[in-house]
This record gives C-alpha cells, structure tokens and sequence, in this order.
C-alpha cells in the first residue's frame, strides 16, 4: 500500500489520501483519466481490473467511487472523485481506458444524471429517454404523476449523444447514430429463448454476419438499490436471492460477510462450513441447468432432460433444509437461518456419488458430439486481455485463460480448508466456456466431498443485537457466484439503514462484451456466444 500511495503521490500531489479496508484517493475531477492512465499502464501497479464503478449522491456532491484492482499483484486501490455541481454534474470516462466502465457510466448517467465527457455513447440505458429525474438522488421525487406508467411505446431512437471536450476547454454535445442509415437492424428479444430473459440486441446484418449489437436493458428493472437505502440490514438480505437467482446462496453470503466483516463478527464455524456446501451446490445447480439450456438453444433437447433430472436432486436437497427450492433466504447475518436437514449429508454424498457417472453421460450425448463441436469451436473469441479489460469473470473470463477465481484470489468462507483446482482453458472460444463449467461441475463435488464428513459440530448462528447498525465507513466484499465475481459496496453512516448498497453483478460485464465477441460472426452463432456466457437477466436489470 505505501509503494502505491508514494506512486500516485508523486504523479499526482494534490491526492488526498485515506486508509482503510485498501487505500483510497480522492481525485479532481479533472485528473481522473490521467491518473487512472498511469494506474493502468504503469509497469509496477498494472492496475489493468476496474472490479466496480458505483455512483453517489453524498448530499452536497455527486461522485463516482472505483474499485481498481491488478490482475498481475492482486494489489488494490479505490479512487474517489466528486463534483458539486449538481445541476448539470459532469465527469471524465474511464471507459477509454476499461471497456467495461462504458455500460457502468450509463447506469450512473440513468439513475444520478452524472454525464462522461469522451464518452461514446450517452444514452439512458435502464429507463426511457423520456424519464424525469434520477431515481437514486436522494432528493428525488418518487410521485407517480411525475413518471406515470407510460401507454405508450417507447420511441426507438438510433441516435446517441457523445460530450467533447475541445481545444479551449468547452464541452461540446455530438449527436451521433448507434446503427448507420443502411443498416438491416433484427431485434433479437426482449422476448425470445435464447435471451435467458427480458433482454433486447438491437442486431445489425451484412446478410446473416453481425456488424453491431446495441444491448437495452431494464424491461424487468426493479430498482432494488434504491429499495435498499429504506431497509434495516436484515431486510436488505431477501432481495439478494432475487438477483442472479440461480446464484442465491452466493449472493447472499456476499452481503452477509460484508456486514458481519463491517460489524466485525464472528461467524460460527459449523456456519462457515454449512456456507461453503450450500455454495457450492448452488453451484452445481446453476452448472447443470447451463448445460441444460445452452444445448436446448443448439437443439440437443435429450440434453436438457439430463440436466434437469440432477438439478432436481440438488433442488430437493435445498428444499429439506431451507424449505424452498430457489430464492431460499437461509443465509443470515451470524450465520445460518436454521440448521441442515438430518438427511442433508447422505443426500449430499448419493449425489456425489452418482454424478462422475451421469458427467460422462453428458459428454457422450452432447460434448463429444461433432455438430455441437462446429457450433462452439471457434465461436465468440474472447482474449485473455479482453476479458479482463471488458471484466468477463466467472467461467467465461476462466475459458479465456484468465485466473480470476475469487475462492483462490482472495479465500473466504471454507476454501482455505479444502483443495481444487482453477479450471482454465485458453482457447477462449464458446466451446472452452461449456467445458470450464463441466469441469468446474467436477471440482465442485470434490470440495463436497472434503467438507460433507467434516462439518464442525456447535452453534449455526452467531448472537446478533435486535437492531443491526453498520459502523461509519465504506465496506467491499467478493463471493465467486456461478457467473463470477459478485462483489457488494457498502456505504454506511452508522445507522440501521445502508446509506448505499450497490451490487457488483458478473451479468452485467458479460452483456456488455456480446457486441465485441459477435461481430463478424453469423447470426446463428449469437444464440451459441450467448449460452456459453450463461447470464441472467435478473442480474443485470437490478
């Protein structure tokens, strides 16, 4: 940390800096993109990783919080950078530097009004252009006679506003077009299988190869971010599940270790293990329903059966303990809601014992197939350094050889206590993307295994107060979900309500790089590169 602050120190001495869980700098505003250059390109930081960009309202000023990360070091930093004027609220992209920042500076444009100068595409990317106000000020007014629900259809505008900045300092709007005159646009969604949800791509065809995909999002949008900033702490937890919903375990022993790791808490061990299983059934069952869905999309409807008939297994043995089969609610701050199930360990053992043999079914019917080869080799090339600048974690950025695997990078829970390996693959393709999952399905049962006999025996919840109050400070926490690193940002004032809460969600960087993994592939293969990202639009529309 003092290599790094001695760094920025001498690159930028007007830095103000902070301690705390990783250094934070606050930055003027218009130093940002220099500093964040430097912090990128130079050889001993390599902070080549924008992990997440979270918009503020802190009262008197707007801002934007970055959590940067080198993917060489595994170093940290966070950049702090605000502005006072709230009327018309104007900051640098990043996105020129990490792709990933692009779609993120849309979604604080849409809900803090904060506009990116050199930004390329400044449109609202979750509510309609048509909106009034910024829903995540905390001055903003929620009257249903400001924003009535609309009868009428959206306008589908292909034009899109850029800021400038030119040679005398003047900021300049550009008007400029998503698609050109000529272009034969297809709208793949909202409505349609092979979107795994309510999502739109706007596609533009030479013939039947892709040239452009414009992503609209927002049709299931829910504004749970909001709905935060009025709930105690352990209301907060019920919406988790609601996200990536085939993730809910992860995602909900992320916001529990970031307000347990706040409060300084001490987890029970039978807890931390009971976590760990959960997890990683989870997992399994979010694995298995990728292998179900991606080979329907491509046709292999004997497949799909497959995998559902084990999910189902995985799915009864949630139900035993949590008594629900999806959105379970059984992570607690302190721990576990309640203990497992008396046949939770020998279900979980049958399950592993049966799977080695159903795995090889798989590959038989589907992976070994020489039609499902053609469609996946070679479709949807992501590079290593792609997927990490377009931040692609999980499976996907793991198929492109990047190892970003939280439980390794940074343990928690129970993964210190049990070995697997990281499964990588280089290709990078769509094919590479289904066999890190398959195999990731393999090391999955392994950690079972290790952990299922060895459950420590004592409490499953630890004493919590009936009011729960985070102390004053700013809190970041990573799980590995099924589609990657889940991280939550926590801004508390010391209350019983979060002052901000905002998700870090893997779904919403994948959507964010189809329109580069498919450009010049034909139109057919959208449907493989979207399976073999396996995102979820709960996920994304947040």
């Amino acid at each position: 940390m003092g290599n790094i602050q001695e760094k920025i120190g001498a690159f930028l001495p007007e830095a103000i800096f902070e301690e705390g869980q990783y250094l934070t700098v606050s930055v003027p505003a218009d130093k940002m993109n220099a500093l964040c250059r430097f912090l990128h390109d130079d050889k001993d930081l390599q902070f080549d990783n924008l992990v997440s960009l979270i918009g503020m309202d802190w009262g008197e000023t707007l801002g934007v919080v970055y959590y940067l990360n080198s993917t060489k070091y595994n170093h940290w930093v966070i950049l702090k950078v605000e502005t006072s004027d709230k009327e018309n609220p104007l900051l640098y992209t990043v996105s020129d530097i990490w792709k990933n920042a692009e779609l993120n500076e849309r979604e604080v444009y849409d809900f803090f009004g904060i506009r990116f100068i050199n930004h390329p595409d400044m449109r609202h990317l979750f509510l309609r252009e048509d909106w009034v106000g910024y829903p995540f000020r905390k001055d903003y007014d929620a009257n249903p006679e400001i924003n009535p629900i609309p009868t009428e259809n959206e306008s589908c505008s292909v034009d899109t506003v850029s800021l400038r900045e030119d040679a005398e300092g003047r900021i300049i709007e550009e008007k400029r077009k998503v698609f050109q005159d000529n272009d034969y646009i297809v709208n793949i969604g909202p409505q349609h299988p092979a979107t795994h949800g309510v999502l739109r791509f706007q596609t533009a065809l030479d013939g039947e190869t892709i040239k452009k995909i414009d992503v609209h999002c927002g049709y299931i949008h829910r504004g749970i971010e909001k709905m935060w900033e009025s709930m105690t702490y352990p209301q907060t937890l019920h919406l988790t599940d609601r996200l990536d919903y085939l993730s809910a375990h992860n995602n909900r022993h992320a916001l529990c270790m970031c307000i347990e790791e706040a409060m300084q808490l001490e987890v029970p061990q039978r807890a931390i293990y009971i976590r760990t299983m959960m997890d990683e059934l989870m997992r399994l069952s979010s694995h298995l329903l990728f292998f179900a869905t991606m080979c329907m999309d491509l046709g292999a409807l004997t497949a799909f059966f497959y995998g559902f008939r084990e999910r189902e297994k995985i799915l009864d043995i949630f139900e035993d303990t949590c008594g629900a089969r999806m959105t379970m609610n059984y992570n607690v701050i302190g721990g576990v809601i309640a203990d497992i199930h008396p046949d939770f360990q020998r279900k979980v053992k049958d399950f592993i014992k049966e799977m080695p043999a159903r795995l090889k079914e798989y590959h038989e019917v589907f992976s070994g197939n020489v039609i499902a080869q053609n469609r996946l080799k070679g479709v949807g090339f992501l590079s290593r350094e792609e997927a990490i600048n377009y931040g692609v974690t999980g499976p996907s950025g793991r198929g492109s050889g990047w190892a970003c695997d939280v439980r390794k990078r940074s343990p928690y829970a129970a993964y210190d206590k049990v070995q697997f390996d990281e499964v990588l693959y280089n290709e990078g393709d769509s094919y590479a993307r289904y066999m890190v999952r398959m195999k990731e399905i393999e090391q999955s049962l392994h950690i079972l295994e290790q952990l299922v006999d060895n459950i420590p025996e004592g409490d499953y919840l630890a004493k919590t107060k009936p009011i729960i109050k985070v102390p004053e400070g700013r809190y970041f926490k990573e799980v590995e979900a099924a589609r990657g690193a889940f991280g939550i940002y926590l801004e508390s004032r010391g209350d019983k309500f979060p002052y901000r809460l905002k998700v870090n969600s893997p779904g919403f960087n994948l959507v964010g790089a189809v329109d580069h993994m498919t450009r010049g592939s034909k139109i057919a293969d959208l449907i493989a590169i979207g399976g073999s990202l396996d995102y979820v639009v709960p996920d994304i529309d947040r």
